[in-house]
Parts: C-alpha cells; structure tokens; sequence
C-alpha cells in the first residue's frame, strides 16, 4: 500500500469494524467477500489495518483477504472522492478525443487518473466503456453521465461541483 494510504488508515476508527462484525459469524471463511464489502462501505476503502482486523475475526491469514480484496475490482485500498470521475477510454470515445479530455480533467484537478485530491472532493479513474458510445466522449461524476465532452464542456462541468 502506499504511505498516503497508510496516513489515512491510521485516523480510521477500527472500533467501528468490532460491530460490524456482529454480523459475520467469526471464523467463518465464507464470508470474506460480503465482509470486505460492508467493511468498504463502513470506510469508502479497504485498508491494510482494516484487512488484518478482518484476516484475525474470519481465522484467515492475511495474505489470503489481501488477494481476494486484490483480485475483485471492486474492492479499493485508498479513499475515494466525493465525487468519482470516470472517463471513458473505450473505442469511440479514445477515436472522440477522451485522452484530451483526462488530460484537461487532470490538469483543472491538479490530480492523475487513480488519484483523489488532497481534500478527498474528486476522485479521477479511466473505465473501459461507459456504454453510451452515442455520446463520445463520455464521463461520469458519480451517477451523473455527461457527453460530447470538449475541454471548455469539462471546465465548466467541474466547476458545478
């Protein structure tokens, strides 16, 4: 994990995790994955104090919830933003331009794809597809969709938020 991350996991109230585990029979190897899941919910991430607390209450070992949390994509290991950009970069929107449109994100942030700025407001990640080809480029800040993106749109956009 990165030092940034570790930072952040050290203010995290562990005490939360102790009844959420009233939930989760302990011991219980099976519930790993629904476990890591409410534990990302409880703190927006999965920090590596918050694997091991999980490794210790399922009787796991910590390299075990480490590579199932690493294998899910859907599982994070640093804290998100409030809003969550994502850009698309499938085939019609990277042939529309959506490089462009990261950069000028990126540079308007002050942020690179996967990171969040330093008052956890954006967070910025590239997708595959957005399945709204129609509308290339494409981003999404959090369930919001916005399309036929140009640099001056993206500005603007951002600014609303």
């Amino acid at each position: 994990m990165e030092t940034s991350t570790k930072s952040n996991a050290n203010q995290l109230d562990l005490n939360k995790l102790d009844e959420l585990f009233k939930n989760f029979n302990e011991g219980d190897e099976s519930l790993l994955i629904p476990l890591l899941q409410a534990s990302q919910e409880l703190y927006g991430y999965l920090s590596m104090p918050v694997l091991e607390k999980i490794a210790q209450h399922l009787h796991i070992p910590l390299s075990r919830a480490y590579g199932v949390a690493t294998f899910y994509a859907q599982f994070r290991f640093k804290p998100s933003g409030k809003y969550v950009i994502k850009v698309c970069r499938g085939t019609a929107c990277h042939v529309r331009g959506s490089k462009n449109i990261l950069e000028a994100i990126e540079r308007e942030l002050g942020i690179k794809n996967g990171d969040v700025t330093p008052d956890l407001k954006f967070s910025l990640e590239t997708v595959a597809c957005l399945g709204t080809c129609f509308l290339a480029p494409v981003m999404m800040i959090n369930d919001r969709y916005y399309g036929k993106l140009t640099n001056k749109t993206v500005q603007k956009i951002l600014k609303e938020y």
